[in-house]
């Protein structure tokens, strides 16, 4: 079985708040000077369920794929150590600054380039952004079903079986083969990679493709602002003595603002 996982590097989500900044003019995100970069949690477990159907099928190869600048190769690297076989580079130096259509088509364009696939698996949504566009929108590109939300994934009888999460429950379905997965955090924490696997990882192969040049004028979105909102909080003291009047004071103050 051949199985691609997509996955992003962006800046640290576990950052303080008040380091995080953005361009309002630019409408990006500023990364953080001299903070490390890390492989979004969501696209990690995605390669821990890959890793997990290897472990029952031997006859099975990872390659992990991403977009982004030269530097985007630290987060293959990653990847390698964890256990995956081969990494692809799809360089762009304003992935940064592409919308996620932009993203769906250049990551199609280098996957159908890449050759015969069996399976796509993504994490559920990029931790930077939070938009959850990028896996459905491949596979709607690609014209292969998409199984969303799977805290399991196997392959049986030549089928791939998902455990998905409801806003109430679970439930299991199966697809034949090629489809993409996207992987929920209930999927379980990723494994560590040991310090042998590190190594050996500098051993595997890293292929880099130029990504193509998006079209605007095919439906390009554009981003209307992107800014930190402002939270200003007052705070009122109440100077009534007993309880029933503070309670009837709040209540007033309630119903002038139609807050009940």
């Amino acid at each position: 079985m051949n199985i691609l996982v997509c996955i992003k590097e962006i800046q640290n989500p576990e950052l303080p708040s008040e380091l995080f900044r953005v361009d309002e003019v630019k409408k990006q995100l500023i990364f953080f000077p001299n903070a490390s970069l890390v492989t979004s949690p969501f696209d990690a477990q995605a390669i821990e369920a890959a890793l997990r159907i290897r472990d029952s099928m031997s006859d099975t190869k990872i390659t992990l794929i991403t977009l982004g600048p030269s530097g985007s190769q630290a987060a293959l690297k990653r990847g390698l150590a964890m256990g995956a076989d081969a990494g692809i580079l799809v360089s762009d130096s304003h992935a940064q600054s592409s919308d996620p259509f932009e993203t769906v088509r250049k990551l199609c364009h280098a996957i159908r380039d890449a050759g015969d696939f069996d399976l796509i698996i993504t994490g559920r949504q990029a931790a930077d952004f939070d938009a959850g566009i990028v896996g459905c929108g491949m596979a709607e590109v690609l014209g292969i079903p998409v199984l969303a939300f799977a805290r399991s994934v196997r392959v049986a009888n030549g089928r791939v079986v998902v455990e998905r999460v409801l806003d109430d429950g679970f439930e299991t379905v199966e697809t034949p083969t090629p489809c993409l997965v996207t992987v929920s955090n209930e999927l379980g924490e990723p494994r560590k990679a040991s310090l042998r696997s590190t190594m050996q990882a500098a051993k595997k192969p890293i292929v880099t493709v130029k990504a193509i040049e998006v079209d605007e004028t095919q439906g390009r979105r554009t981003r209307e602002r992107l800014f930190i909102p402002s939270r200003n909080t007052d705070c009122e003291m109440f100077s009534q003595s007993t309880p029933g009047d503070i309670a009837r004071e709040v209540t007033a103050r309630l119903a002038a603002t139609r807050m009940i």
